[in-house]
């Protein structure tokens, strides 16, 4: 089923001018910005599953798929898939130590796909698709290792666990056509994510502790975390939870903050986070509120957008991992670029209240009286 879906996208990409390539990227061409960051590698079957689970986790700024623990160098898809060169589809995992611990990526880890299945995950079959938890060091063997055993205690499953602990060796990058697949293709991997049985079998694995329990203020930077979908549909509305969990968009001049022109900040809705300031703020004739720059550039993500003909920036919050809008290179001076963000996805916290809210740290900022 997934090499159908493959050679579709495939064709899908040629089409739009996203064509697939044969050679590999390095880490750095896949435009990782891995400063003060940490890395863990996992395989668990299909590597668009893992890298999306893994990419919904507050403190993880980017997973990439690839390929690891063979015998030949830069192996093509077809090359891995066919069994023949000892490599598994793996997810190379760059987090926020400081945000989130490896002994709490390992627990989401483990609710990702079925540890007791040695021979293939789901609908793909063989050695290629084993799990397996790569490590880089021996704190990270050892968390492995303490981490499986004490799961293979909690008497969760009646088979064995048959997830293999190794060392890591050359991570190669998979093509490019398999990075952010679910978000590239999100309707095609939907359809091989039901049909492969994976959400069925963790549903009724995990049930109620199916979401693991990585974020809160002790383990988030800031205090900043994504709340379950459950919560987050209740607190959310509709067009707040369409815009920020599905990527949708809003209608322009007929949103909350497009005109909106008193100080203060802009903060996630989901998670709290502050994200842009009235100082930066513009009237861009769009009909959407539009900024020069964040207010913190650490809280807002920049990722490649594919869903339109020609590639576009979209922009994301950090922690709450909501989708906000896109940035474009249209904007004044002095960074020339453009913020274009949904209301929906914000809120606006006025200059008064920003004390009373936790923000009081930000006001010098909106005031003009400070650098960023």
């Amino acid at each position: 089923m997934k090499k159908i879906l493959i050679a579709a996208a495939v064709i899908a990409a040629a089409v739009t001018g996203l064509t697939a390539n044969s050679g590999k990227k390095t880490e750095e061409g896949v435009g990782i910005d891995t400063a003060g960051l940490a890395t863990a590698t996992f395989a668990g079957g299909c590597f668009w599953c893992i890298e999306s689970d893994m990419e919904s986790l507050p403190g993880v700024r980017e997973a990439v798929s690839g390929y690891t623990g063979g015998n030949l160098p830069n192996p093509t898809y077809s090359q891995v898939s066919s069994g023949s060169t000892g490599h598994v589809e793996a997810v190379k995992v760059y987090y926020d130590p400081a945000a989130l611990s490896y002994d709490r990526l390992l627990d989401a880890y483990w609710r990702q796909f079925d540890p007791t299945d040695g021979t293939g995950s789901f609908v793909d079959r063989g050695a290629q698709y084993r799990p397996v938890i790569f490590y880089r060091d021996k704190a990270q063997r050892v968390a492995a290792e303490n981490s499986r055993d004490a799961l293979a205690a909690s008497g969760r499953f009646d088979n064995s666990l048959a997830t293999e602990i190794l060392p890591l060796n050359e991570f190669y990058v998979a093509e490019d056509y398999h990075q952010n697949y679910y978000k590239k293709n999100p309707l095609r991997y939907k359809y091989y994510r039901f049909n492969s049985g994976r959400d069925r079998f963790l549903t009724k694995t995990w049930g109620e502790d199916l979401q693991p329990t990585t974020a809160g203020k002790e383990q988030v930077s800031g205090g900043y975390m994504k709340p379950s979908d459950e919560k987050l549909r209740k607190q959310l509305t509709p067009l707040q939870y369409q815009v920020t969990q599905e990527e949708g968009t809003e209608r322009p001049f007929d949103n909350d903050y497009w005109n909106e022109k008193r100080e203060g900040i802009y903060v996630d809705v989901v998670s709290g986070e502050p994200l842009f300031s009235s100082k930066d703020k513009f009237e861009s004739g769009t009909g959407w509120p539009s900024f020069t720059r964040p207010l913190k550039s650490e809280h807002v993500v920049e990722e490649r957008d594919f869903k339109l003909f020609l590639p576009r920036t979209e922009v994301r919050s950090r922690y709450g991992d909501s989708h906000l809008g896109h940035v474009f290179s249209d904007g004044p001076q002095p960074t020339g670029l453009r913020y274009c963000v949904n209301s929906a996805s914000m809120r606006f916290v006025p200059k008064e209240q920003m004390e009373q809210e936790g923000y009081g740290d930000l006001i010098a900022i909106v005031e003009g009286n400070t650098e960023k």
